[in-house]
């Protein structure tokens, strides 16, 4: 009875221990999703085990040095999550097959990269073959919570977006705009509450310039964040203006001009200081 039990440890240790081989193996292959979505169930197996053989030396010493393994991979994680931005709040899994050397299971994850939130299903299959294990993510879907971020919808439900690793370094550097874009118009907003309002919120893409002595004088800047199809991420700026009759009447070849030398402006001295500038000659006009 007592050599059974101690086989069952022993299979689930050196199960363990492949799924450990398995992760490293990806981390060193920069394949960041395995390391994400495999140190929680780890962590899981390892208490589970730990609790089961208390009291047992031999079972002790293997589950205290998955532990030592664990306490690296979280490490790491920890690492790349401040790097990245990306934070998982979610996680389950269930396993659809598991026949000879062949291992299906479902995993569904939940996180947020600053404040955009997404979802994903997708299925995890393993192959052994003489000691080697080999991985493949299939049925990828992914969900991003509702904020009118066309651009970013439009990838995730595409083609183009066909692997984790392209999704979250396309996420990250989104999101980094968007925080940017975010952080921007807040500035502005604090600084000339007068002459600065924000339609659609800190959250929306564009900002409007309303000068309180020029009546019906509107400047219009819109912020896009555009994703290529191979996922890089590029601030699209551009200026609309809204003018009175008299106002283009007597400036009509300045305010034609505006929307160019303003994006002109933006290769010059950046986007903060493009904006600054044209308040300030906005401020000014009569």
């Amino acid at each position: 009875m007592d050599s059974d039990i101690c086989q069952v440890y022993e299979d689930e240790i050196q199960s363990l221990k492949e799924e450990i081989k398995l992760l490293s193996k990806k981390y060193e292959d920069s394949q960041q999703e395995s390391t994400y979505f495999s140190d929680k169930e780890i962590l899981m197996s390892v208490k589970s085990l730990q609790r089961e053989l208390q009291g047992e030396s031999e079972g002790h010493e293997s589950a205290a040095d998955l532990q030592a393994q664990l306490e690296s991979l979280e490490t790491d994680l920890s690492f790349l999550m401040k790097l990245t931005g990306i934070q998982f709040t979610g996680l389950s899994k269930k396993t659809l097959e598991r026949t000879g050397n062949k291992t299906v299971r479902k995993y569904r994850l939940s996180g947020s990269c600053c404040s955009l939130s997404f979802q994903l299903e997708f299925q995890l299959l393993e192959m052994q073959n003489k000691g080697n294990v080999s991985a493949a993510i299939t049925d990828l879907s992914i969900t991003m919570e509702p904020r009118g971020n066309s651009d970013l919808d439009n990838f995730v439900s595409s083609e183009k977006c066909g692997s984790l690793l392209t999704f979250f370094r396309s996420l990250s550097s989104y999101a980094e705009w968007y925080e940017h874009r975010r952080c921007t118009f807040l500035h502005f907003k604090e600084k000339y509450p007068d002459i600065v309002s924000l339609p659609e919120g800190l959250l929306g893409d564009y900002i409007l310039l309303r000068n309180p002595k020029a009546s019906g004088f509107e400047l219009m800047i819109v912020w896009k964040i555009h994703i290529n199809e191979k996922g890089k991420t590029t601030p699209v700026l551009d200026l609309l203006t809204k003018v009175p009759k008299q106002v283009l009447d007597q400036k009509m070849a300045a305010i034609e001009n505006a929307p160019t030398r303003f994006r002109s402006m933006l290769l010059v001295v950046g986007i903060e200081e493009a904006i600054e500038n044209l308040v300030n000659i906005f401020v000014s006009e009569r």
